[in-house]
């Protein structure tokens, strides 16, 4: 087993020090979340894209060229392959692995100088992560408010490319819970019965209409905890889980049904769409397990406390 480091005390205090972090935009909604710090974030953009993409994250800044770095995150195999392109020395560099694995060691398995942060305990225990030391970073999500209304008698996904990734993101469960409106990259090209494609929105606008379905159903056979079941708990959403991966560990039993058998959660979602009482209660609770354990401000706090124990651990290399 590698070695965990142990996240910060509750007597920890952040340094002064803004940070210039060189970070590639790979995940839209955990970039939000991550550049949200109070850091400098550097986004590498090139001819093949890359960069903010639009996204309005005030304290990060797209750049073109090689430049002076304080500490590297990388997320993908690419990033370490590419680093050269962009830092013309060395910098301390931590790893972030957002997916569950797929049977082989990981990448960075042999690398001793690389932190490798996963994002659930589940894919730290699954993930053969070789001599590499590792540290869990559960997500963070700024709360976007209970905007939840319930006022629509159907139930609300998010799966991007849920064509394409198809049984691991539990696309063929979809009819099992109709109607349902499933937003998110490539809907347009569902068809199944029963399942309404509702695109793929910007943020705040997915939000808005998330919650105005009676409840959020998240169907992932082999993912890591998707962002999108976090964020509809903070919209003050009942959730019915399919009980794979992370989902026992973050959804608590008044906040919604998690479980691995889907006649049971089908049953589950068509009691709260004729339920709108027990629906709304349901969600109050899932706002306050999301608020409690996915807050943003914990989130940040971790990732302040680890990138300055990268920092020190480079100096004293």
């Amino acid at each position: 087993m590698s070695e965990r480091a142990v996240l910060p005390p509750p007597n920890w205090t952040a340094p002064d020090r803004r940070l210039r972090i060189l970070v590639w935009h790979v995940h839209a909604a955990w970039m939000s979340a991550f550049v949200a710090g109070r850091h400098e974030y550097l986004i590498p953009k090139d001819a093949q894209g890359g960069g903010k993409c639009g996204r309005d994250w005030p304290n990060a800044v797209e750049v073109t060229a090689p430049c002076e770095v304080d500490v590297v995150v990388l997320q993908r195999p690419e990033d370490l392959a590419e680093l050269p392109a962009w830092v013309r020395h060395e910098v301390p560099m931590v790893y972030v692995e957002h997916n569950t694995p797929k049977g082989q060691p990981h990448p960075i398995a042999d690398r001793t100088d690389i932190r490798l942060v996963h994002v659930t305990h589940f894919n730290e225990v699954m993930w053969d992560s070789g001599r590499a030391p590792t540290t869990v970073i559960e997500h963070g999500v700024p709360d976007p408010g209970p905007r939840y209304t319930g006022e629509l008698r159907r139930a609300a996904a998010v799966i991007n490319e849920p064509v394409r990734r198809a049984r691991i993101t539990g696309t063929d469960l979809l009819p099992r819970f109709a109607p349902i409106d499933v937003f998110g990259i490539h809907t347009d090209r569902l068809d199944l019965p029963g399942v309404h494609p509702g695109g793929d929105l910007w943020t705040d606008e997915l939000h808005t209409e998330l919650a105005r379905r009676r409840v959020y159903v998240h169907p992932p056979r082999w993912t890591s905890l998707g962002l999108s079941l976090i964020e509809a708990m903070h919209l003050a959403m009942p959730v019915v889980v399919l009980g794979a991966t992370e989902a026992f560990e973050a959804v608590p039993p008044d906040a919604g049904v998690v479980s691995t058998r889907v006649d049971v959660l089908a049953d589950a979602a068509r009691e709260l769409i004729n339920a709108p009482d027990l629906a709304a209660e349901l969600g109050r609770q899932a706002r306050r397990a999301a608020l409690a354990r996915y807050g943003s401000a914990a989130f940040l706090r971790d990732w302040d406390w680890l990138l300055t124990e990268a920092l020190e651990d480079g100096r004293q290399s």
